[in-house]
């Protein structure tokens, strides 16, 4: 697997390495040896994952931005496995030189339409150089502790997979608004498309949000 660094240290995005014939196609969709040999000398410390977790969305379905609040907080391993998303992390420890600025990766299934939508990126990017995407099917993407997380569905339907190193516990819920425009986030969905839940139209925007995350706090310790 390729492991390609971010804007921000700590967000990663991981390429599998997959190999195909007339047949079809076959990738390790997770290694942890290749994963500690290649991504714990980059982050400094290791992830251990003990939970996977599925969904299913329809278009304009966004959710987030999520964290879990210490002592619980999460870092997560994301892939669409059907469709289209468009998947965010956005730095939310006080004291971080990136506060309040994200990384976006467009994650793609092998389906027909997860193929199409990344061709129709890799296209926008051929005549728009400012566009941060790296349009390519397969991709998975490495949200750290101390980031609000969240996507975007751009296809009729998405399956989103991912691998978290903290158990779920709900009492320790948080979010930011996903909609809070000073994030400065192109969803690629109309605002009179996007479907949220109830919970996530409740979320403070960044300017009223006190993080329980601090950059001087080791999250992994």
């Amino acid at each position: 697997m390729e492991v390609i660094k971010t804007t921000i240290d700590g967000v990663l995005i991981i390429e599998p390495r997959v190999f195909g014939d007339a047949r079809g196609y076959f990738f390790e969709s997770f290694s942890q040896r290749e994963f500690d040999e290649k991504v714990t000398p980059i982050l400094g410390h290791s992830i251990n994952f003990v939970q996977d977790n599925e969904s299913m969305s329809t278009y304009g379905v966004m959710r987030g931005l999520h964290f879990q609040k210490p002592p619980y907080s999460q870092s997560k391993l994301v892939r669409c496995v059907k469709g289209a998303v468009l998947d965010v992390a956005v730095d939310i420890r006080k004291g971080s030189p990136t506060y309040g600025q994200h990384v976006a990766c467009l994650l793609c299934g092998r389906d027909e339409e997860g193929v199409k939508i990344a061709e129709q990126f890799q296209k926008e990017s051929l005549t728009d150089k400012c566009s941060p995407l790296n349009a390519k099917v397969g991709l998975q993407f490495f949200v750290p502790r101390g980031f609000a997380h969240g996507f975007a569905v751009l296809s009729e339907t998405a399956v989103f997979q991912y691998k978290c190193d903290e158990s779920y516990h709900p009492e320790a819920d948080g979010g930011i608004s996903i909609l809070d425009e000073s994030l400065g986030i192109d969803w690629r969905i109309p605002t009179e498309k996007a479907l949220l839940s109830e919970k996530d139209t409740k979320h403070s925007l960044l300017k009223d949000f006190d993080s329980p995350f601090d950059i001087n706090v080791d999250l992994y310790k």
